[in-house]
């Protein structure tokens, strides 16, 4: 069976325009607006000055569903000019590479790279790859490559193991700012969310100048169950489709409240580990506005890091004299990162299409001209 290969380019032109057949579109292509703060030009994780993302897409027969997802802090040589960052773990059910040694150092020196659960190893491969073949990097020995995933495996033949290490490359490669492909793309290709068909979304915010004007930018890779709201309304409950419905209304039905969510934040603000840890608290707080509950068998990660340019980590340097923004300027990029997160989750399902993978499985899309009927009342 010859194998499709749909990176980024050809991704943006199939899905969005599958996407705008099928009435699809962002959440405020329908006059939903949530939160206070604006969106940068984008409304998306590229808005943050010099962050790239890249996809690459796995489409195979009927069976497979899967794909890559790269987030480029920077233009230069992230291993020899680091990241400020650190990691929040809202449920501890998934395999997140590279998390001790963030938790330690308090920086990061890689693309994230997001996948499926049973690809972890050779995105780390392709990390590995990409980073030792950098000019300059000659002589390294060790990197830490950060590596999130969520299983896939409902739709997709995850134990086929598909993903390879020159898909991670790819990724990496193609990645590029401006608009970011969101929905059924990339590391999204196979998820699925509260039932409804999951994947790629991303938001941004940016804050007024009389509070520094600094971007927060986020990028989810949606995966999860728990009970949709949407900008406050119950809208899986008013649809009839939510975890624990066969408990209180119908012994009919099932609708497990596992699954995954990897949410990474980036912002130009400088920030250090300590107050990075703190906004991707609030970043968590966003995934709870949509309805997730971060259950027993769900892996809920947030990364969060600062790409501020004063502050990179030359580690040729014997001495690091950050600028960091005091604690009680925390709290309007606390803010900026719930309503980011939170859109770009909706976001992921606003732009997902029907799917149909392995073993015939098809998961829907979700109904939105239904959700805006409920909405609407």
């Amino acid at each position: 069976m010859r194998r499709i290969l749909v990176c980024l380019t050809l991704a943006a032109l199939t899905i969005s325009a599958h996407a705008q057949n099928e009435g699809r579109g962002r959440i405020r292509d329908f006059g939903i607006e949530p939160g206070i703060f604006k969106p940068g030009p984008f409304n998306a994780i590229t808005d943050v000055p010099g962050v790239r993302v890249g996809h690459v897409t796995l489409v195979e027969g009927d069976n497979v569903r899967t794909g890559v997802t790269a987030i480029v802090p920077h233009e230069g040589n992230v291993f020899r000019l680091k990241c400020p960052a650190a990691v929040y773990v809202g449920n501890g059910f998934g395999k997140l590479a590279g998390i001790t040694q963030i938790k330690e150092l308090g920086n990061i020196e890689s693309p994230v790279i997001l996948t499926n659960t049973l690809s972890v190893a050779q995105g780390i491969e392709g990390v590995l790859t990409y980073t030792l073949s950098q000019k300059g990097n000659e002589d390294v020995g060790s990197v830490n490559a950060v590596v999130g995933e969520t299983n896939d495996g409902y739709l997709n033949d995850i134990r086929g193991r598909h993903v390879k290490s020159s898909n991670v490359v790819e990724a990496i490669r193609r990645a590029k700012d401006g608009p970011v492909e969101e929905g059924c793309v990339g590391a999204g290709t196979g998820t699925v969310c509260f039932g409804w068909k999951g994947g790629i979304g991303t938001s941004s915010r940016v804050l007024p100048d009389d509070l520094g004007g600094y971007t927060v930018g986020v990028l989810v890779q949606s995966n999860y169950g728990g009970i949709l709201e949407i900008d406050g309304v119950p809208v899986g409950r008013r649809l009839g489709q939510y975890s624990f419905k066969r408990n209180v209304e119908n012994p009919d039905y099932l609708l497990s409240p596992d699954g995954s969510c990897m949410m990474v934040v980036f912002t130009d603000a400088p920030l250090d580990a300590r107050n990075l840890e703190r906004l991707a608290k609030r970043a968590f707080m966003g995934m709870a506005k949509t309805g997730g509950i971060a259950s027993n068998g769900s892996g809920d990660y947030v990364i969060a890091v600062s790409v501020n340019k004063g502050n990179l980590i030359d580690e040729s340097q014997r001495f690091y004299r950050p600028t960091l923004l005091r604690n009680d300027d925390m709290s309007p990029l606390f803010e900026a990162a719930i309503e980011a997160t939170a859109e770009a989750l909706w976001n992921s399902l606003f732009m997902a299409v029907d799917t149909k993978g392995r073993d015939g499985r098809v998961v829907p899309a979700l109904p939105i001209k239904k959700v805006l009927e409920v909405m609407g009342k």
